[in-house]
């Protein structure tokens, strides 16, 4: 979560632009019955009933920093559709920025080895060079600005019944338009302080007897009973410092790792 609330926090760099990328699902409906026009006196009416014309998948990328947002939906959303996406974002939309720094959820198709099913090795690998990808944690997609932008993308285009794929496209090119015109940004406002002061359940607590156990080399170190005992492989090129506390037994270790730390024995 912090790793991506950092990259919030960095300055705009049109070398380094920040992206955020998301996708949302979309079903195609169709009338039963023509819809009856407004008229002076009587709104518009729309049978309830409808008609399933299928499905497609809805990719949003934006630049919160920039006002910027692209919008396109496809069949759908395989490893191949979003290597392509990322090479429009790459060659099309950014040609000349050194690193797009992106930043999206896990969704198993979102990842370096997509490009390289969809393209071959060197292309991949180049489009692969000029990505730095961070990636929300899982059950934290609300940290991906993108779905802001999806949910106003709902309201503002997607709240009546859409039958087909070229009149989505559409749709969603005259937002884009419509909303990249007005320069339209994201005011970002949750920090990492704020994170660890309203999200602190999230973070692991560290009670006054535990053991901090660094690794400083090949043996093992196991500790069997934070502040009681412990045991060791016989290397003393671990340090192993216990937490404050007046536990007598904790005391007595703590004695025994300064003489491993100092090198006097064991």
């Amino acid at each position: 979560m912090e790793d991506v609330l950092a990259v919030y926090a960095r300055p705009h760099d049109p070398a380094r632009p920040v992206v955020c990328m998301d996708e949302k699902p979309f079903q195609f409906l169709g009338e039963v019955r023509d819809p009856q026009p407004a008229r002076p006196g009587r709104d518009a009416r729309q049978d309830s009933e409808y008609v399933r014309c299928g499905t497609c998948s809805i990719f949003v990328w934006t630049q919160p920093l920039a006002g910027w947002r692209r919008v396109h939906a496809l069949p759908q959303r395989t490893k191949l559709d979003w290597a392509g996406q990322v090479k429009q974002l790459l060659t099309v939309d950014y040609p000349d920025t050194e690193t797009v720094v992106l930043v999206m959820d896990n969704l198993n198709t979102h990842g370096i080895a997509s490009l390289y099913e969809a393209f071959e090795p060197a292309e991949a690998f180049a489009l692969a060079q000029r990505l730095e990808i961070h990636h929300t944690p899982k059950h934290r997609s609300w940290l991906n600005i993108a779905e802001i932008e999806l949910s106003a993308l709902s309201r503002q285009c997607l709240d009546r019944r859409i039958n087909d794929l070229d009149t989505l496209n559409t749709e969603l090119t005259a937002w884009q338009h419509t909303t990249n015109t007005n320069q339209r940004g994201v005011n970002w406002q949750f920090t990492t302080d704020n994170a660890r002061t309203q999200l602190s359940h999230l973070y692991p607590k560290i009670s006054r007897d535990t053991l901090l156990v660094t690794r400083a080399g090949n043996a093992v170190i196991k500790s069997v009973d934070p502040g009681f005992c412990w045991q060791d492989a016989g290397s003393p090129s671990y340090w192993v410092v216990p937490g404050r506390t007046g536990n007598p037994a904790s005391r007595k270790l703590g004695r025994r790792i300064s003489c491993l730390i100092s090198g006097a024995g064991h």
